[in-house]
């Protein structure tokens, strides 16, 4: 049986991309409404009770952790 390596790659890529996002509103019922760079929100699941204001990544529908307090920047090429 051949495998080619393009099959071989794509099982090596996550099934949805990683994002980072800030939350915007922690809810009491375990999820939170988070805001993505230039555009978009989103309400998810927070299983680690983050804060209103954390920086997060987001894979889904659920936040999977944080992420670093960094300045958005947009290089155009």
């Amino acid at each position: 049986m051949s495998i080619s390596l393009y099959t071989r790659l794509l099982s090596l890529l996550p099934d949805q991309p990683q994002l980072t996002a800030t939350v915007s509103i922690a809810h009491a019922d375990g999820t939170a409404t988070v805001a993505f760079p230039g555009a978009g929100v989103m309400r998810m699941r927070n299983p680690l009770k983050l804060p209103q204001g954390a920086q997060v990544y987001v894979q889904g529908d659920a936040i999977t952790g944080d992420a670093p307090d960094l300045p958005y920047v947009l290089i155009e090429v």
